[in-house]
This record gives C-alpha cells, sequence and structure tokens, in this order.
C-alpha cells in the first residue's frame, strides 16, 4: 500500500483528495503538521508535531450508506491499534460515532469524506487524529465534550505517527477484509464489544434537537438506539454527550 510523508500539510484530507484522480490501490498520507487540521462539522483540529496526523484515500465499493461503515473499520482499527502498542485493552472504549477514549478521555477522531457523482462514491478519504503526545486544553472545547487526554500524557508511553501508522495500515486493511468478505454484522459485533456507556443514558445532539436515553446499541446501519421511556429510537447522526 502506497505511502506519502509529508513535513507539512495543511490537511492530510485534501491531499489525499488530490490523489485519489490517479489511485490504482488504496493510499496513505501522514504528515508531521497541519496547518488547517479539521475535525467534524469543519471545526478546527489542534494540531502540534510529535501527534498522528494521517488520511487513507480508497476508491470504495458499494453505495454511500454502506461506504460509510468504513467509519467503524477506522475505529476498530484504532483501538486494536493502541492496544497492540499500550498493552492495556481496559484503558480504551470507543465513543459513538467516532472517536477513540482513553481512560475517559477524548484520544482519537476520525472524519469521512466522500465525492461521487449520483449514487455512487467516486473516493472515500478516513482522516485520523490521535492525539500521541499533546492534547488541547479542556477549554478548548465545547462545555459537556469530552476533556481530550494524550496517549503521553495517560500512559507515559512516546509514541512515533511512524510506528503509529506501522500498526495502524495493516490494522485498517483487515477490518476492510472483513467487511468486504462478510459485510457489516461481524464489524458491528466488534464494536459494541468496545463501545463506551452501552446500558447507560447519554445525550444525543443533533443540530437544536437533543434527545436523553439509555444507549441500548447501534442496529444495521451504524445509527444509536436510545431507549427514550420505554420507545427504542434510532438517531443516524448526532453528537454524544456524557
Amino acid at each position: 500500500m502506497a505511502r506519502h510523508a509529508l513535513a507539512s500539510v495543511d490537511s492530510t484530507n485534501a491531499y489525499a483528495a488530490t490523489l485519489a484522480p490517479g489511485l490504482t490501490g488504496p493510499a496513505w498520507v501522514l504528515a508531521a503538521e497541519q496547518t488547517a487540521g479539521r475535525g467534524r462539522r469543519g471545526r478546527p483540529w489542534t494540531s502540534p508535531q510529535g501527534n498522528f496526523y494521517g488520511s487513507l484515500v480508497m476508491k470504495p465499493a458499494g453505495p454511500p450508506d454502506q461506504v460509510a461503515l468504513r467509519s467503524f473499520a477506522a475505529a476498530l482499527a484504532l483501538h486494536d491499534t493502541c492496544v497492540s502498542l499500550t498493552g492495556l485493552p481496559q484503558a480504551f472504549a470507543l465513543k459513538w460515532p467516532n472517536d477513540v477514549l482513553l481512560n475517559g478521555g477524548k484520544l482519537a477522531g476520525i472524519l469521512l469524506e466522500s465525492v461521487g457523482q449520483g449514487a455512487a462514491v467516486s473516493h472515500l478519504v478516513i482522516g485520523i487524529g490521535v492525539n500521541l503526545i499533546g492534547a488541547p486544553p479542556p477549554e478548548a472545547v465545547e462545555p459537556g465534550a469530552v476533556t481530550p487526554v494524550s496517549l503521553l500524557s495517560e500512559t507515559g508511553l512516546r509514541i512515533t505517527p511512524e510506528r503509529f501508522l506501522e500498526h495502524l495500515a495493516p490494522a485498517f486493511a483487515q477490518w476492510e477484509a472483513t467487511f468486504a468478505t462478510a459485510g457489516f454484522a461481524p464489524l458491528r459485533a466488534a464494536w459494541l464489544a468496545r463501545a463506551a456507556r452501552i446500558g447507560e443514558r447519554i445525550r444525543a445532539r443533533t443540530g437544536s434537537t437533543t434527545r436523553d436515553g439509555i444507549f441500548e446499541t447501534i442496529d444495521a446501519s451504524g445509527a444509536l438506539v436510545l431507549n427514550m421511556s420505554g420507545m427504542r429510537v434510532a438517531i443516524p447522526a448526532a453528537e454524544v454527550f456524557f
């Protein structure tokens, strides 16, 4: 699999998208720093040197709703990578829809961006940011959001971005192969086994609508399922607060 290592870039996702027309297979982009990194909903992503800034660009098969399920493959690959590098399986959990938690704090995030025409997706970019050595201060995130943490501060381990990618790339390839051959069901089961706050009360906010309920599961489409006073509600997109 091709890998592109950059000293500095505006955004690994943006750079990865420029590679898409010439792709003969999936490619990873890794940058030492980003000058205009972004997270979900266009938020800026703090990008000090030493953290992981990477993007995978690929030409996926399937309709857009199936393509989007690769966010779960990425989350599982991140979880596997963190566990293999630290030997601390109980310290990590997955927060719906696409964050990795370490000791309850936000360690990593995932941003999917796709380009397509009609019902087809021509290419998919999976952006991944991991706080390997530093994290934004608590006051930099919105009230109620999970506090950011770094791998170094929580475990004392200093992992380089290059070493992290050496584990992450094959981990994602394995989950991608599982998804291609067996569909979403095994990924859903594996994700639920690693999920944070299953069976607990959470809040899901979509735009100006906030729903409170017990986090029961995710369904076959990847939607969050809340039990709200005995009524099960599937929520395809939201921000989750604990």
